[in-house]
């Protein structure tokens, strides 16, 4: 067993999942992202459990869903570093950008796909330099 994973197995699970899904619901809200996209960036759970986990009903998370919510906390984190202005980085995300073709970021980040949101990290990380 890994350093890491030794280290996971110390943290209560319930715990970790509640945390991780109150700050990637409080990134959402401030990104004004629908319920649909939101559940897609969670890797699709279905919608009962995804509105138990918004009620904060949550006892444990997969690697696949805390990954995914750690990606969305470092783009979280990159456009509040690259922006001035909370106001400016949480409105980023919605505005057209003709690096992705004139359409919002949200519009490729909310597909679904962990390597199209994986892309969006990459892409605000070598923004930053």
């Amino acid at each position: 067993m890994t350093t890491t994973a030794n280290t996971l197995e110390r943290f209560d699970s319930a715990q970790v999942a509640q945390t991780s899904l109150k700050a990637f619901f409080n990134i959402c809200e401030k990104w004004k992202l629908s319920t649909d996209e939101i559940i897609r960036l969670l890797g699709e759970p279905s919608r009962a459990t995804f509105f138990k986990w918004k009620r904060g009903e949550v006892t444990k998370l997969s690697p696949d869903q805390l990954t995914r919510i750690s990606i969305v906390l470092g783009v979280y984190k990159a456009l509040r570093l690259l922006f001035p202005t909370a106001e400016q980085a949480h409105a980023w995300i919605n505005k057209p950008n003709s690096h992705f073709g004139g359409r919002p970021a949200k519009d490729q980040f909310c597909q679904g796909s962990m390597l199209t949101m994986l892309d969006l990290r990459r892409y605000l990380d070598a923004v930053r330099g």
